[in-house]
Protein backbone atom coordinates (compact mmCIF):
# COMPACT_ATOMS: atom_id res chain seq x y z
CA UNK A 1 0.00 0.00 0.00
CA UNK A 2 1.36 3.23 -0.82
CA UNK A 3 0.90 6.86 1.37
CA UNK A 4 -0.32 9.47 0.06
CA UNK A 5 0.38 12.51 1.53
CA UNK A 6 -0.41 15.98 2.38
CA UNK A 7 0.68 18.99 3.61
CA UNK A 8 -0.47 20.19 7.15
CA UNK A 9 -0.83 23.23 9.10
CA UNK A 10 2.34 21.72 10.87
CA UNK A 11 3.98 21.00 8.00
CA UNK A 12 4.28 17.70 7.92
CA UNK A 13 3.41 14.95 5.61
CA UNK A 14 -0.09 13.47 6.63
CA UNK A 15 -0.20 9.61 5.61
CA UNK A 16 -3.33 8.18 5.04
CA UNK A 17 -2.58 4.89 6.73
CA UNK A 18 -3.72 3.24 9.65
CA UNK A 19 -1.41 4.05 12.36
CA UNK A 20 -0.41 1.17 14.82
CA UNK A 21 -0.78 1.95 18.98
CA UNK A 22 2.21 3.89 20.29
CA UNK A 23 4.60 2.22 22.96
CA UNK A 24 5.43 5.28 25.03
CA UNK A 25 2.29 6.59 26.71
CA UNK A 26 3.72 8.89 29.67
CA UNK A 27 3.56 12.49 28.96
CA UNK A 28 6.41 14.08 28.07
CA UNK A 29 5.89 17.23 30.01
CA UNK A 30 9.75 18.74 29.60
CA UNK A 31 12.21 18.57 27.46
CA UNK A 32 15.94 17.98 28.39
CA UNK A 33 17.63 21.38 26.34
CA UNK A 34 20.89 20.98 24.65
CA UNK A 35 24.70 22.15 25.85
CA UNK A 36 27.33 22.80 23.07
CA UNK A 37 30.09 21.09 23.50
CA UNK A 38 33.69 21.61 21.89
CA UNK A 39 34.60 18.22 20.51
CA UNK A 40 32.43 15.57 19.25
CA UNK A 41 33.38 11.99 17.68
CA UNK A 42 31.51 8.69 18.66
CA UNK A 43 30.41 5.40 17.02
CA UNK A 44 27.62 3.00 16.81
CA UNK A 45 27.24 -0.74 18.09
CA UNK A 46 25.11 -3.01 19.49
CA UNK A 47 24.57 -3.14 23.28
CA UNK A 48 25.96 -5.17 25.44
CA UNK A 49 24.17 -6.81 29.02
CA UNK A 50 26.84 -4.48 30.86
CA UNK A 51 25.39 -1.18 29.56
CA UNK A 52 21.60 -1.61 31.14
CA UNK A 53 22.70 0.23 33.69
CA UNK A 54 24.22 2.91 31.97
CA UNK A 55 21.30 3.00 29.61
CA UNK A 56 18.55 3.41 32.20
CA UNK A 57 20.56 6.20 33.90
CA UNK A 58 20.47 8.10 30.55
CA UNK A 59 16.57 7.52 30.13
CA UNK A 60 16.57 9.10 33.79
CA UNK A 61 18.18 12.23 32.44
CA UNK A 62 16.61 12.38 29.80
CA UNK A 63 12.64 12.29 30.74
CA UNK A 64 11.16 13.56 34.12
CA UNK A 65 9.53 11.03 36.67
CA UNK A 66 6.40 9.86 35.20
CA UNK A 67 7.94 10.01 31.69
CA UNK A 68 11.44 7.59 31.77
CA UNK A 69 11.32 4.35 32.04
CA UNK A 70 11.43 1.99 35.07
CA UNK A 71 14.16 -0.22 34.98
CA UNK A 72 11.68 -3.18 34.58
CA UNK A 73 9.74 -1.48 31.43
CA UNK A 74 13.04 -0.70 29.69
CA UNK A 75 13.87 -4.58 29.80
CA UNK A 76 10.58 -5.31 28.77
CA UNK A 77 11.32 -3.19 25.13
CA UNK A 78 14.91 -3.91 25.01
CA UNK A 79 13.53 -8.06 24.77
CA UNK A 80 10.59 -7.55 22.89
CA UNK A 81 10.86 -9.87 19.39
CA UNK A 82 12.42 -8.05 16.68
CA UNK A 83 13.64 -5.38 19.33
CA UNK A 84 17.48 -4.20 19.23
CA UNK A 85 19.03 -1.39 20.77
CA UNK A 86 22.16 0.77 19.59
CA UNK A 87 24.41 2.86 22.02
CA UNK A 88 26.33 5.83 20.81
CA UNK A 89 29.83 5.30 22.54
CA UNK A 90 32.30 8.58 22.88
CA UNK A 91 35.90 8.00 20.89
CA UNK A 92 38.07 10.89 22.53
CA UNK A 93 36.96 12.82 25.32
CA UNK A 94 33.99 15.31 25.16
CA UNK A 95 34.39 18.67 26.61
CA UNK A 96 31.50 20.77 27.78
CA UNK A 97 29.78 21.97 30.49
CA UNK A 98 28.23 19.34 32.81
CA UNK A 99 24.40 18.94 32.46
CA UNK A 100 22.06 21.01 34.34
CA UNK A 101 20.52 18.95 37.06
CA UNK A 102 16.57 18.97 37.14
CA UNK A 103 14.27 18.46 39.53
CA UNK A 104 17.06 18.33 42.47
CA UNK A 105 18.39 14.97 40.82
CA UNK A 106 21.98 14.12 39.61
CA UNK A 107 23.19 14.90 36.60
CA UNK A 108 24.44 12.16 34.86
CA UNK A 109 28.60 12.67 34.09
CA UNK A 110 29.84 14.51 30.62
CA UNK A 111 30.64 11.14 28.29
CA UNK A 112 34.47 10.42 28.21
CA UNK A 113 36.17 8.40 25.89
CA UNK A 114 34.53 5.13 26.22
CA UNK A 115 31.39 6.15 27.68
CA UNK A 116 27.56 5.75 26.33
CA UNK A 117 26.20 9.22 25.41
CA UNK A 118 22.95 8.23 23.93
CA UNK A 119 20.72 4.85 22.52
CA UNK A 120 17.90 3.90 20.33
CA UNK A 121 15.81 1.09 21.02
CA UNK A 122 13.48 0.03 17.92
CA UNK A 123 11.73 -3.18 16.61
CA UNK A 124 10.23 -4.34 13.59
CA UNK A 125 7.24 -6.25 13.30
CA UNK A 126 6.61 -7.24 9.83
CA UNK A 127 6.44 -4.45 7.11
CA UNK A 128 6.65 -1.61 10.27
CA UNK A 129 9.28 -0.52 12.02
CA UNK A 130 8.86 1.33 14.86
CA UNK A 131 11.40 3.45 17.23
CA UNK A 132 10.10 2.79 20.80
CA UNK A 133 12.94 5.62 22.50
CA UNK A 134 15.54 7.97 21.37
CA UNK A 135 17.75 8.73 24.49
CA UNK A 136 20.92 11.27 23.88
CA UNK A 137 22.59 13.02 26.83
CA UNK A 138 22.09 17.09 26.59
CA UNK A 139 25.96 17.46 26.43
CA UNK A 140 25.82 15.35 23.38
CA UNK A 141 22.84 16.71 21.37
CA UNK A 142 23.59 18.76 18.22
CA UNK A 143 26.52 16.54 17.28
CA UNK A 144 25.04 14.59 14.86
CA UNK A 145 24.58 11.36 18.07
CA UNK A 146 20.54 11.21 17.38
CA UNK A 147 21.07 11.57 13.62
CA UNK A 148 23.17 8.58 13.43
CA UNK A 149 21.75 6.36 15.93
CA UNK A 150 18.25 7.03 13.98
CA UNK A 151 19.76 6.34 10.36
CA UNK A 152 21.83 3.17 12.13
CA UNK A 153 18.79 2.31 13.49
CA UNK A 154 16.65 2.98 10.08
CA UNK A 155 19.08 0.72 7.82
CA UNK A 156 18.85 -2.00 10.99
CA UNK A 157 15.06 -2.06 10.24
CA UNK A 158 15.28 -1.52 6.48
CA UNK A 159 17.24 -5.33 6.63
CA UNK A 160 14.74 -6.42 9.00
CA UNK A 161 12.12 -5.86 5.52
CA UNK A 162 10.22 -2.89 7.75
CA UNK A 163 8.75 -0.74 5.04
CA UNK A 164 7.67 2.07 6.89
CA UNK A 165 8.91 3.34 10.42
CA UNK A 166 6.46 4.84 13.22
CA UNK A 167 7.17 6.68 16.21
CA UNK A 168 5.14 8.61 18.93
CA UNK A 169 6.00 12.65 20.48
CA UNK A 170 4.08 15.09 22.25
CA UNK A 171 2.79 18.16 20.07
CA UNK A 172 4.75 20.35 22.64
CA UNK A 173 8.14 19.00 21.77
CA UNK A 174 8.83 21.02 19.13
CA UNK A 175 12.72 19.98 19.35
CA UNK A 176 11.81 16.21 18.69
CA UNK A 177 9.11 17.71 15.89
CA UNK A 178 11.93 19.58 14.06
CA UNK A 179 13.93 16.76 14.22
CA UNK A 180 12.24 14.18 13.14
CA UNK A 181 10.56 16.12 9.99
CA UNK A 182 14.43 16.85 9.17
CA UNK A 183 14.66 13.17 8.83
CA UNK A 184 11.55 12.82 6.90
CA UNK A 185 8.89 11.76 9.48
CA UNK A 186 5.14 12.58 8.27
CA UNK A 187 2.30 12.95 10.36
CA UNK A 188 -0.68 10.44 10.45
CA UNK A 189 -2.63 11.98 13.10
CA UNK A 190 -3.55 13.81 15.66
CA UNK A 191 -4.82 12.20 19.11
CA UNK A 192 -6.31 14.74 21.18
CA UNK A 193 -5.19 14.88 25.15
CA UNK A 194 -3.54 11.63 24.76
CA UNK A 195 -1.12 12.03 27.46
CA UNK A 196 -2.23 12.31 30.91
CA UNK A 197 -0.84 15.56 31.26
CA UNK A 198 -3.62 16.49 28.35
CA UNK A 199 -0.78 17.04 25.68
CA UNK A 200 -1.89 15.74 22.42
CA UNK A 201 0.30 12.90 20.34
CA UNK A 202 1.16 12.93 16.93
CA UNK A 203 1.91 9.70 15.13
CA UNK A 204 4.65 10.19 12.62
CA UNK A 205 5.51 8.00 9.61
CA UNK A 206 8.25 7.66 7.46
CA UNK A 207 8.51 5.27 4.47
CA UNK A 208 11.75 3.87 3.85
CA UNK A 209 13.51 3.95 0.08
CA UNK A 210 13.61 0.65 -1.49
CA UNK A 211 16.49 -0.60 -3.24
CA UNK A 212 16.63 -1.10 -6.77
CA UNK A 213 17.07 -4.81 -6.42
CA UNK A 214 14.21 -4.64 -4.39
CA UNK A 215 11.46 -3.67 -6.50
CA UNK A 216 9.55 -6.45 -8.15
CA UNK A 217 10.61 -7.14 -11.43
CA UNK A 218 7.71 -7.91 -14.23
Amino acid sequence: MRARPSTTESGFEAYALEPRRPVRKAPRARYNGSVPLTRHDCKIRDSEPADFEALWRIDQECFPPGISYSRGELRVYMRRTGAFTLVAVSSPEWIGPPPVPRDGRSSTPLPTAGAIAGFIVAEANRRVGHIITLDVLAAARRHGVGSELLRQAEERLGTMNSEFIELETAVDNRTALRFYKRHGYGLVRTVPHYYSSGVDALELRKQLAIAAGDVPQK
